[in-house]
């Protein structure tokens, strides 16, 4: 289950950031509250997961997951470039991801 709750807590951080980016440096309320709830959420659930996962694991996936959604949802919906350099530096990190899951 600390897997599970840790993987949503990583969807939650690149929600986080999706919301982060709609916000427009906080001047537009709803997606700011869209932050606030996204990013407590996500901690929430990071923190539920550390009940039971080594820190140092938990929290390279969670950012993993974070740092890799957040790449994708700018190049599916915020035009960011989708070169091939980019998208075999986001499976790098799927890749390490895994691996750290695999050897916890």
């Amino acid at each position: 289950m600390a897997w599970i709750t840790l993987i949503l807590a990583g969807f939650c951080e690149v929600g986080l950031v999706i919301f982060l980016k709609l916000s427009d440096g906080f001047k537009r309320l709803w997606p700011s509250l869209g932050f606030i709830l996204f990013g407590g959420l996500s901690f929430y659930l990071l923190s539920l997961s550390l009940v039971d996962l080594p820190i140092g694991t938990a929290y390279a996936i969670w950012t993993g997951i974070g740092s890799a959604g957040s790449v994708v949802v700018g190049m599916l919906f915020f035009k960011e470039p989708k070169d091939i350099k980019r998208i075999l530096l986001i499976l790098c990190i799927i890749t390490g991801v895994v691996g750290l899951k695999l050897t916890a």
